[in-house]
Order: structure tokens, then sequence, then C-alpha cells
């Protein structure tokens, strides 16, 4: 059965040819119960960059850790005896890790001298690594609240990555970024939904020839002030509104700086395959690389698509394009109450839904959408796959359901009584929820691919408040805990490799994201048997256990697993603007 065959309103011929040409990638002609090994297999050749670039690394670290005579400089700090992971890929090994200033002064396989240290840490025993790069979160209008981060530094993340999809960017951008003092380093993209808001609002049409010129300098400025490239949040109003030429027309503009694009793309449930196809060609026809961000299949009819999804992102690379991708080790996501409702339905804002849905002619084909949404993507026949993280409307249903809000309201568990609901909600100022719809087949599936990276897609949160995803306490030590020392889904360095390097390399930060002399020092030590994820579903507020040093730019900024206070985080912009 073609793959096509799986898209309810994407069954045509027409279109999918359409989707063949736009993409100019071979789509697989395979079922979505491929073995995730054959789907891996379909190119050999996406991979060559990457090898070369691993290769680089070995010999660097070979020639780091095996030539030369010891330095007798002092060094700041010495993290003795510690087994390294060096992002790389290559198996683990003994060595003592030596930093001064900001960098790794030298990586001693047979042993540093100890008194030249200021300050020594014996880690024997315990897994010395780059600092971890959490490739996707929503840290812009928190982080200044909670500067140390400590929920994702307690993970071992040493770097987040602002991809500002969804939401409005603080601007001029390089004004905010200039007020940072935070723990972590963070880096910045500019934000095609806020491009457009300013220049659109919330209308849902095509920008004049004007108007588009208008977002082309928005993202050209944003570029100018150190953003990595041009981010998407196709599922959400207002950018879904947006044609694809859109896209490309800013798209082409980052590219221009030599930036990448990033997307949440405009269907993760029944138009996934479509959707995939849409950001390859974006690459194709601006020219620019492409991450493809938090990589799901949601929805139980859509199980097991993610077979074909890596088998169009290989294709992609072997026609010499860069597409990768990334993912959050979890079968929830989370999200605001938008997603449940057409997004017509919310053009022009709030003052138009309310006039659509009093309107006895209209509010019909309103519900008529959100119970085509509800049922084929969110929430099945179940209304408890919906799970409150925050109603500003009635904070007691914090962490409940769906199904309890309606049963308060003397209604059943149905898709009608959640469309009743979910409108009474909106109205009153929306929620955001955690939405379980996605398989761990799946997420399994698209982790072990090896172009695959890990993103929390968190918030920096303070203790206690509201009812976060645990997501944004637990992503890299469940990783850790979960898949590599407990399932075997992933070798230590394979896990390593992904959260740091392969990371770094898509960043284009050539001096961070491996153990060697001449590296930034961002570093974390813990012990692989121990660290542990223990956020969940029902209590989210639980700091990950396990990451017993971090080092940031050289400063410690976790000491015996403590945090010191430290901030000395910075901003990462592209390579030529280092």
């Amino acid at each position: 059965m073609a793959w096509f065959q799986y898209i309810g309103h994407l069954a045509s011929d027409t279109v999918t040819k359409e989707i063949r040409m736009s993409a100019q990638v071979d789509l697989p002609d395979a079922s979505p119960t491929l073995e995730p090994e054959k789907a891996m297999r379909t190119s050999t050749t996406v991979h060559r960059s990457l090898t070369f670039a691993a290769l680089t690394l070995v010999t660097i670290n070979c020639t780091a850790t095996n030539s030369g005579t010891p330095s007798s400089e002092r060094y700041d700090i010495l993290l003795r005896g510690g087994t390294v992971v060096d992002g790389s890929g290559a198996p683990r090994f003994t060595a003592d890790v030596a930093i001064r200033g900001e960098r790794i002064a030298a990586v001693g396989r047979s042993g540093l001298d100890p008194t030249l240290a200021d300050k020594v840490i014996d880690v024997s025993g315990k897994a010395v690594t780059p600092g971890f790069v959490d490739n996707h979160a929503h840290i812009q209008t928190t982080i200044h609240q909670y500067p140390l981060a400590e929920n994702f530094t307690r993970q071992g993340i040493t770097t987040i990555v602002a991809s500002l999809h969804s939401g409005d960017v603080p601007w001029p951008l390089d004004e905010y970024i200039a007020a940072l003092d935070v723990a972590p380093n963070v880096a910045f993209f500019a934000g095609h939904t806020w491009a457009r808001r300013q220049v659109l609002g919330m209308d849902n049409r095509d920008p004049s020839g004007e108007e588009l010129q208008q977002m082309r300098d928005l993202i050209d400025q944003a570029m100018q002030q150190g953003a990595i490239g041009l981010s998407t949040g196709l599922l959400y109003v207002p950018a879904n509104y947006a044609k694809t030429e859109e896209v490309i027309e800013l798209a082409k503009v980052a590219s221009r700086y030599g930036g990448i694009y990033y997307t949440h793309m405009r269907d993760e449930g029944r138009g996934l395959l479509a959707s995939v196809a849409e950001a390859i060609r974006i690459g194709r026809e601006a020219e620019i690389p492409v991450q493809i961000q938090h990589h799901k299949a949601m929805g139980v009819a859509q199980f097991g698509w993610s077979a074909n999804t890596l088998a169009m992102i290989d294709s992609a690379n072997a026609s010499g394009l860069d597409v990768r991708h990334d993912l959050y080790p979890y079968t929830a996501g989370s999200t605001g109450s938008s997603v449940i409702f057409p997004p017509w339905a919310l053009a022009g804002g709030q003052d138009s839904l309310v006039a659509r849905v009093s309107d006895p002619a209209v509010r019909p084909q309103v519900e008529e959408g959100m119970r085509d949404r509800l049922v084929n993507e969110w929430v099945g026949d179940d209304l408890n796959r919906i799970q409150f993280r925050t109603v500003p409307s009635a904070p007691e249903f914090d962490g409940k359901t769906l199904a309890d809000y309606a049963a308060a309201q003397g209604l059943p568990n149905t898709v009608a009584s959640g469309i009743q609901m979910g409108i009474e909600l909106q109205l009153a100022g929306g929620f955001s929820a955690i939405y379980h719809v996605m398989d761990e087949g799946d997420v399994q599936r698209i982790m072990r691919h090896p172009l695959a990276t890990f993103q929390t897609d968190g918030d920096p949160v303070g203790y206690g408040e509201g009812f976060p995803h645990p997501r944004s306490y637990g992503a890299f030590p469940r990783v850790l805990a979960r898949y590599v020392r407990d399932l075997g889904v992933l070798t230590l360095e394979e896990a390593i490799h992904k959260m740091t390097r392969l990371s770094m390399d898509r960043l284009g930060q050539a001096e961070r994201g491996s153990i060697a002399e001449g590296m930034i020092a961002d570093l974390v030590v813990f012990d692989p048997e121990t660290i542990q994820d223990n956020a969940d579903y029902v209590q989210p507020h639980q700091f990950s256990t396990g990451i017993e040093t971090m080092i940031i730019n050289g400063t410690l900024v976790i000491d015996g697993m403590a945090l010191t206070g430290e901030r000395p985080g910075t901003v990462l912009t592209r390579p030529e603007t280092n």
C-alpha cells in the first residue's frame, strides 16, 4: 500500500504528485510498519560530512591526549580520573581533564599533575562529557526571572536554543540579548511568527509585495543582530496562514547569512508526510539547512509513520540537502488550546472567534472542525488524553484532565463534551495542556536515527509554580536513564554524541561540544548508573538527580551537586558573527 493512502486529505494522485514535485525527494512506497533499520538504510551517503567531522574530532583528540609533554602552566580546575565520553561517538576512555580560563587546557590519558591545579575534583568512576545542548526551549519570557535555569542545568544542559517559533521574540534582539545575565549559554532565532504578526497581525491572508518586503527586513535585522537562523511555528496561528512560498522567501534571507531553518511543522498528524515534504522543499528552494523540531507522529491512526518520515529525510540528504531533526523522549507533547480549533476560526483574534461561535450559522462549522481535529489528532475518543497544565479561568483544574472538567459540569467523557468545554474555556482565556498523543515505538525509532538530537521544548520554571510538562525537568536524564541504561536503545557514546557534538555541529559551533585541548570548557560530570529523571505527569516539579559537576565557559555552575550561583552563560551566534 502506498504511503499516501494513509493520509486522509492527501489521498488523491494529483496532490501526491505535487508533494513529490515540490519536495523533489523520493517518498517511500512502504508500510508504516517498516522495520526501523530498513528505514534508516535508505541512504548511504547522508552521513559522509558527519563522518568526516567525527574523524577530524577523533584525530584532534588523539593529538591532544597522546602527544607532547605536560605543560608546567597552572590549571584553574582539574577533573581527575574520569571516564571521558568526548562527544565524537568514539569509545570512552579514562583521562584527566584540565581547564584554564574558558578552555580545556589538557586531556591526559596518562594523568596530569594535580599540584598544578588550583582546584582538583576527583571524578573517578564518573562520566565526563561535553555539556548538553537543548535544541529547542521556550526561554525568552522567563529566563530573566530564573537566570540560573535550575530545571535545565540540573539536567546537564549547558546551552539552550530558543527557537522562538510560536510566540513573540523580544525586540530588538540585540538589546534583549545584551541584557542577559544567565547561567547557561543561549542561542536565538528570527521568528517567522513574530515578523508576520508585526506586519499582518492575525489576518488570514497573503502579504502584499510591500508587506513581504517588510517581513524580509525584520528577518534581515534579526540575522544581523545575532540570530542563528529562521524558525517557524506553522502549526499555530497566525503562522499557519502563511503559504510555503512566503516561508521560502524569508528563509532565503536567513540563508544569505549562513543561517539554518528550524521548523515546528504545519501538521504532525494526518498531514505529517506532506509537512515533511514542505520542510524539505523550503530547504531546497531557499538553499538552507533544515531542522525538523520535536519530530513525532501524532494521533493513533498515524502511529508508525516515523518509518516513512525518516526515509524521506534520508532521501533528501542523499540528494544533497542537509535535513536533520530532534525530539523529546516522551509520548506526550504540550501546547495551548488553540490547536483544537480549525485555524480559520481563530483568524482576526478573540473577538472574531466570539462572533463565529455566537453565530448559529457558523458555530456548527467550528464544531465540526474541532471534532475532526480532536478525533483524528488529539484525543481520539478519550478526553483524558488532554491534561491541563494551566487553566487561568479555573486554576483548580491544573494537572487534571478535560474529562475531569467535563465531569464537574455534569457532562460525559465524549468528544461532544470536549467541543463544548473547549469553546467555553477558549472564550474564558484558553488553557495550556499536556496532550498524550504519541507512540513509544515512534519515539524509539526517531531517537535511533543517526541525525536525531534532543530537546526539552520546556521552560525555565519556578519550583512548584504551575503544572509543567515533566520534560522541563527531566528530558536529558530520561534519555540517559531510560533509553541508554534501562532499555539499551542507544549506547552512552551515541547518546552523548547526539546531545553534544552533533548538536553543536548543527549550530556551527566548532569550538564547543567536544572534549579536546583548546575546546571551550562546557562540561558535565555524572554517574551513568545513577543519573535519573524524577519528574512525571503527576508530580512534574522534581529536579533530575545525578549531575555532580557542571562547568560552563570554564566556570563552575554546579559543584558537588550544588549550584554555585555563577552566571557565565554567553549568547552563541553564527560562526561569522562569533
